[in-house]
C-alpha cells in the first residue's frame, strides 16, 4: 500500500524565458548515479526525434538537423552497443512528435512539419519489428497537436496536451485492438506543451511543460483504473520542495521510469540544463542526483530498454547532437569513464 500522498495547490511562479545556451550554474553534480558514453546514433545530428522500446530494442528517428524534417529509423541493441538503419517512416518528416509501445508493436503519431500546408499533425502509425514495416493506423481522434505527451498502460496507449495555436490539456486512449480512439478525462489544471511522463506500476506520472510561456510548476498522477488525475504538487513546506521545483520547473526535457522511480531533467529552465532528478512514488519526494554528463541539450529523447536508461540527440540553440549517453542510476559518479 502506497503511503498517503501530499496534495498541494499549484505555485504560481514567473515565465522563464530562454536568455542564452549557458548551463545555469546553480546546477551541480551530486554523487549518485554514473553517465556513460555509449556508441553514437548513426543517423545524423538532430534534435525533436522520438523513440519507443519493443522488447529488447529500442528505436530511434524523425526529428530536425537544421535544414529537413527527417524520416529515417535506427534500431538499438544494447547487448552489442551497436546502431542498424531499419525501414524509413512512411509519413511525413517531423518534429514534437510521441512515440510507445503496445503488445510487441512500436507507435508513433502527431507532430509539426512548417513544410506542410497543415503543420501540425494528427496521423497514427504502427511499426512491426517482425516484419520492418510501418502500416498506417487510425488517426487521433482529437485535434492535430504537437509537443504533446504519450505513454502506454496494460496495452493501451495514451496521448494528451500539447500544442496546435491553442495550448491543450485533453487527453485520448488507443485500443490497437479495435484500432479505436476514446476521449479520456483531461488533465487537471493547467493546458501545456512540451512537458514529460512515465509510468511506474500501471499509474503515469505527468508533469513540466509550460503554457503561454509560463513554466508549469504542478505534477499528476493518472490511475486508469478510476480514471482519476491525482494532485502530487509539494507544498512549499515540504523537506523535498527545493528539489522538485527544480525538477519540475522545466520544458523540453526528458523522463523515463527505471527499477520504481521516475527521473526528469535535461530541457530548458532558465537555460539549457544538464540537471536529473529521481522521483520515489512511494514517498512522493524528490532528490537531485548526477547531473548529465554531456553537453546541456533540450528536444532530447531517452528510453529504458534491457534495464538500461539511454539519453540520445537533442540541441543547444542551432548545435545538434548524435551523442549516446547511458545512466548507470546505482552506480557511483567516476568521472574517468
Amino acid at each position: 500500500m502506497r503511503n498517503k500522498r501530499t496534495k498541494a495547490s499549484l505555485v504560481i511562479v514567473a515565465a522563464f524565458f530562454l536568455t542564452g545556451c549557458a548551463v545555469d550554474d546553480a546546477e551541480t553534480s551530486v554523487v549518485s548515479g554514473n553517465w556513460v558514453r555509449q556508441s553514437d546514433f548513426e543517423g545524423v545530428t538532430r534534435s525533436g526525434a522520438v523513440s519507443f522500446t519493443v522488447e529488447n530494442y529500442a528505436y530511434v528517428g524523425l526529428g530536425f538537423d537544421g535544414s529537413d524534417y527527417l524520416k529515417d529509423f535506427w534500431r538499438y541493441d544494447p547487448e552489442l552497443n551497436f546502431w542498424q538503419r531499419i525501414s524509413d517512416f512512411p509519413g511525413e518528416g517531423r518534429i514534437g512528435s510521441v512515440g510507445l509501445s503496445i503488445a510487441g508493436k512500436g507507435y508513433v503519431g502527431t507532430g509539426y512539419n512548417n513544410n506542410l500546408e497543415k503543420e501540425e499533425l494528427k496521423d497514427f502509425w504502427s511499426y512491426d519489428p517482425g516484419t520492418d514495416t510501418w502500416e498506417q493506423m487510425a488517426d487521433l481522434a482529437g485535434e492535430e497537436r504537437y509537443l504533446a505527451v504519450a505513454f502506454a498502460i496494460h496495452d493501451r496507449g495514451y496521448i494528451g496536451t500539447g500544442f496546435n495555436g491553442n495550448f491543450l490539456k485533453d487527453f485520448w486512449r488507443y485500443d490497437p485492438v479495435t484500432n479505436n480512439w476514446e476521449q479520456i478525462v483531461s488533465i487537471y489544471g493547467s493546458k501545456r506543451e512540451s512537458a514529460t511522463a512515465f509510468v511506474i506500476d500501471g499509474k503515469a506520472y505527468v508533469g513540466s511543460g509550460r503554457n503561454n510561456g509560463v513554466v508549469m510548476y504542478d505534477f499528476w498522477e493518472y490511475d486508469p483504473e478510476v480514471q482519476q488525475w491525482v494532485d502530487l504538487t509539494l507544498d512549499s513546506d515540504d523537506e523535498s520542495f527545493a528539489e522538485f521545483y527544480s525538477a519540475i520547473g522545466r520544458y523540453s526535457g526528458v523522463s523515463f521510469e527505471h527499477d520504481g522511480y521516475g527521473y526528469m531533467g535535461l530541457g530548458i529552465t532558465s537555460t539549457y540544463s544538464k540537471a536529473i532528478y529521481r522521483y520515489d512514488p512511494v514517498t512522493n519526494q524528490w532528490s537531485e542526483i548526477t547531473a548529465f554528463e554531456a553537453a546541456a541539450r533540450s528536444e532530447a529523447t531517452s528510453f529504458t530498454v534491457s534495464d538500461k536508461v539511454f539519453v540520445v540527440t537533442g540541441r543547444n540553440s542551432s548545435q545538434r547532437f548524435d551523442d549516446l549517453w547511458q545512466l548507470k542510476p546505482g552506480e557511483e559518479y567516476d568521472e574517468t569513464d
